[in-house]
C-alpha cells in the first residue's frame, strides 16, 4: 500500500523543483517608487513588470518566495475563471464581465510567453485541461459552459465518455470538456522563476521579511519590517489566501479553503501509456472538487479539498486511496511519495476582488482556485496601473471596502461539509 505520510508540508514541488531562489532579509531603509507585500504570482508578477520598465520596485516576502499557495497548487494554468462566461456578466455586468472574460482567457499565453521569454524551468506542458464530468448533472453543465464559451469564440470542444477514457485512462466518467488554451506547470519552480527574472530585471527582493505596519504621511507609504523599512508612493498588498494583520490594514477577508495533494512514485511505461498520454491537467464536476494530472517524472498527482491537520485530516487520506482504486484500478496498491496541502481564498461570488484602501495603494485577493494565471495577469496590470495612474488598465473595478462576514465560520463549515463528503462517499 506504499508508506504512510503524516507531515501536511512533505511538498513535491519543493522536493523537484528545479528553479532555486533566495534573498537577504531587509536590513535597511530604502527608498523606492513601488513597494509590494507578499511573494506570490500577483506580488512577483507586478514586480517583474514594473522592473522591466526601469522603476525602482522592493518586494517583502514574510517567509519564501513561493510559501503560500503559489507553491502549493496544483499548477493548471487555466483560461478564466470557475465561473461561465454568462455568470460573470450577471455578477459584474455584461461589459465588464466580457472584458474580464477576455482579459483571462488569454492568461495562459502570457504565463507561457514569460516561462519561453526568462527561460524558468518549470515543466510546463501546454497539452490543454479537461473538465470532466462525475455525473450527469455535471455533464449537462459541461455542456451549458461549452456552449457559452463557444458563443464568444473559444476553441472547446465537449468530449464523449469514450473520447475522455482514452485521453485519461480512467474510469466512471462521462464526459469532459477540453481547453487547448492551458497546460500544466511546476508551481513553486515558476513562483521562483518570476522571482529570478525580477531581480534580474533589477527588482529587490527580501525574503523572512514580514511588513509589520503600514504608514502613509508625506504622499508616501512606510511599510516597517522587524529590521528596516520602504518609503515609497505607491504599494500592492499581494497575500491572498495567507493575509496576516498589519497596524493601520485589516486582514484581507476571504473565506478560507484547504486544499490537499498526493503524489504516488514514478508510473512505469506501460501505466504512463494508458495514463494522461498527452500530459492533460485534469479536475471534475463535483461540488467538492478534485483534480490529477502528471507531473515531469511521471508521478500521477491527486488532490481533494480538505485540511490535513484538521482533526479528521485521516479521512482525506483515506478517501485519494479510494478514489485512486476507483478512477485508476490498474493504480491499486501504489506507493505515495508525498502529500501536502494550502489554502485558497474564496470570496462570496467567486470573483476576485482589487481593494483599493488608500492613496495609490490596492490589495489584491480572492482568485478562488485559479491563482497562476488571474494572478500574473492581474500582477502585471496592477503594477501598470499604479505606476500610470490610471484604472482603466485593471481587469476589474477597484472596490472600496472589504467586508465578508463571519469568514472564520465559514472556513470551518466548509472542512466539516468536505470531511463528512470524504468520509461517507466512495471516490467523489
Amino acid at each position: 500500500m506504499g508508506r504512510v505520510i503524516n507531515a501536511p508540508t512533505d511538498s513535491l514541488w519543493e522536493s523537484s523543483a528545479s528553479e532555486t531562489f533566495s534573498s537577504s532579509t531587509l536590513q535597511e531603509h530604502i527608498e523606492a517608487e513601488l513597494v509590494i507585500i507578499g511573494g506570490g504570482y500577483t506580488g512577483l508578477s507586478a514586480a517583474l513588470a514594473a522592473a522591466e520598465r526601469g522603476v525602482k520596485v522592493v518586494l517583502v516576502e514574510a517567509h519564501q518566495i513561493g510559501f503560500g499557495g503559489s507553491g502549493r497548487n496544483v499548477g493548471l494554468v487555466n483560461a478564466g475563471l470557475w465561473l461561465p462566461p454568462e455568470d460573470i456578466n450577471e455578477a459584474i455586468g455584461q461589459t465588464v464581465g466580457q472584458r474580464l472574460t477576455n482579459i483571462l482567457g488569454s492568461g495562459p499565453e502570457l504565463v507561457f510567453g514569460l516561462i519561453d521569454k526568462y527561460n524558468i524551468a518549470c515543466e510546463p506542458v501546454r497539452a490543454g485541461t479537461l473538465h470532466c464530468a462525475h455525473n450527469s448533472a455535471g455533464l449537462a453543465d459541461l455542456q451549458k459552459r461549452c456552449n457559452q464559451m463557444q458563443a464568444i469564440g473559444v476553441d472547446v470542444a465537449l468530449l464523449t465518455a469514450e473520447e475522455t477514457q482514452a485521453r485519461i485512462g480512467a474510469k466512471r466518467l462521462l464526459g469532459s470538456l477540453f481547453d487547448p488554451r492551458a497546460g500544466t506547470i511546476q508551481p513553486l519552480a515558476y513562483a521562483r522563476g518570476l522571482a529570478r527574472a525580477a531581480v534580474e530585471a533589477g527588482a529587490q527582493i527580501f525574503e523572512g521579511t514580514p511588513a509589520l505596519s503600514l504608514g502613509w504621511e508625506a504622499d508616501q507609504w512606510e511599510i516597517a519590517t522587524p529590521s528596516g523599512y520602504v518609503r515609497a508612493p505607491a504599494m500592492l498588498l499581494a497575500t491572498n489566501a495567507y493575509p496576516f494583520r498589519m497596524s493601520w490594514v485589516h486582514p484581507l477577508k476571504t473565506v478560507p479553503v484547504s486544499y490537499f495533494q498526493v503524489s504516488t512514485a514514478p508510473l512505469n511505461d506501460a501505466q504512463r501509456a494508458k495514463i494522461l498520454p498527452g500530459g492533460e491537467g485534469c479536475w471534475d464536476s463535483a461540488m467538492v472538487m478534485s483534480s490529477w494530472r502528471l507531473d515531469g517524472e511521471g508521478r500521477l498527482i491527486i488532490g481533494g479539498m480538505g485540511q490535513l491537520d484538521h482533526v479528521a485530516g485521516g479521512a482525506h487520506r483515506a478517501w485519494v486511496r479510494r478514489k485512486i482504486n476507483r478512477l485508476f484500478p490498474d493504480l491499486k496498491g501504489i506507493a505515495f511519495e508525498h502529500i501536502w496541502d494550502g489554502r485558497i481564498a474564496m470570496t462570496n461570488d467567486k470573483l476576485p476582488k482589487i481593494w483599493r484602501f488608500g492613496p495609490r495603494a490596492y490589495a489584491c485577493f480572492g482568485y478562488s482556485g485559479r491563482g497562476i494565471a488571474p494572478g500574473t495577469v492581474f500582477g502585471q496590470r496592477l503594477a501598470a496601473s499604479l505606476l500610470d495612474g490610471s484604472e482603466e488598465v485593471l481587469p476589474i473595478v477597484p472596490v472600496n471596502e472589504n467586508a465578508i462576514r463571519a469568514v472564520g465560520l465559514r472556513g470551518k463549515l466548509i472542512e466539516a461539509g468536505v470531511t463528512a463528503n470524504h468520509m461517507v462517499r466512495d471516490w467523489f
